[in-house]
């Protein structure tokens, strides 16, 4: 099956400034995919190269097996909510979905319509009127309505309030599960990507550090706990993330390539919050990423 994005050695420079770089990916489809990292770490350019907004400086991207906005059809195949969900202020939310119907050759105008009504909006009111809510739910619709294969959004619900958000992200999912489309939501809201997203890729330092499904993810990563200097020294197999050093003790997250060897040491599971912050604070520290990672970040 045609990965829904596949990226080799995507890079992006603004300048003597990197924002992506040496990017490695393969992502299937029928993901819902978290992308995560701090501010700055390059995720809304690697969302921007994939809509074809961008071009790279370094290596290829490809998006549902073609090079992103490719032409009209593959435009179409593609929704993409940006971060301030763009709206037209002057416009009233009948006039976007005219206009969507217009520029869409595969526009659903009763799934538009259905979910108009399903939110409340009145579709005589201009948008400029809207509330952030309200407003984010008419760039989600419009951008469903388009039957896409791909919904990408760039932080969307960044801006709201949690009982706004929280309704979005429901909206999301049942637009995601209706049109049988994948989806890559950037976040820097763990809660939600953990909420709705069953792929993750961290981003960091304008690197992937980690990426695949969050059930894989967890299942091969563990906290060891035990004296100070005991983790001088890991079983093969076993690779140290990062490590917390106290007056009282040590402990290490650690990634296992396999089965976890036995280990004289207390052993735990962790969160997907530990997991993701663990890799953002190695790269932030600047420390090497591993061959490895970059092998797992291309399955």
């Amino acid at each position: 099956m045609t990965p829904v994005l596949e990226a080799h050695g995507l890079g992006k420079r603004y300048g003597r400034r990197q924002a992506l770089t040496d990017c490695h990916l393969n992502i299937p489809q029928g993901r819902v995919v978290g992308l995560v990292g701090p501010n700055g770490a390059g995720k809304s350019t690697l969302l921007q190269l994939a809509c074809g907004l961008i071009a790279p400086t370094e290596g290829t991207i490809s998006v549902l097996g073609a090079r992103p906005a490719a032409d009209a059809a593959h435009l179409a195949k593609v929704g993409f909510v940006a971060q301030d969900t763009p709206v037209y202020a002057g416009l009233s939310v009948a006039e976007h979905l005219r206009m969507g119907a217009k520029l869409n050759p595969s526009w659903d105008a009763p799934l538009a319509k259905r979910r108009i009504a399903q939110i409340g909006l009145d579709p005589r009111q201009k948008a400029g009127r809207l509330s952030g809510g309200q407003r984010a739910q008419l760039a989600l619709t419009i951008a469903a309505a388009k039957r896409p294969e791909l919904l990408i959004f760039d932080e969307p619900a960044a801006a709201l309030d949690p009982l706004a958000r929280h309704a979005f992200l429901e909206n999301l999912m049942e637009f995601v599960a209706d049109l049988g489309a994948s989806a890559i939501l950037s976040s820097h809201l763990l809660g939600d990507v953990e909420r709705v997203c069953d792929y993750l890729i961290v981003l960091s330092e304008s690197r992937v550090q980690v990426a695949g499904t969050v059930q894989d993810l967890l299942a091969a990563h563990y906290r060891f706990t035990g004296s100070r200097g005991d983790f001088t020294s890991l079983p093969p197999g076993v690779e140290a993330i990062e490590t917390d050093n106290t007056l009282s003790g040590s402990a290490v997250i650690v990634r296992a390539d396999g089965p976890l060897p036995p280990v004289g040491w207390n052993v735990e599971k962790i969160e997907l919050e530990e997991l993701v912050l663990a890799y953002m604070t190695r790269a932030n520290s600047g420390s090497v990423r591993p061959a490895s990672m970059a092998s797992e970040a291309q399955r």
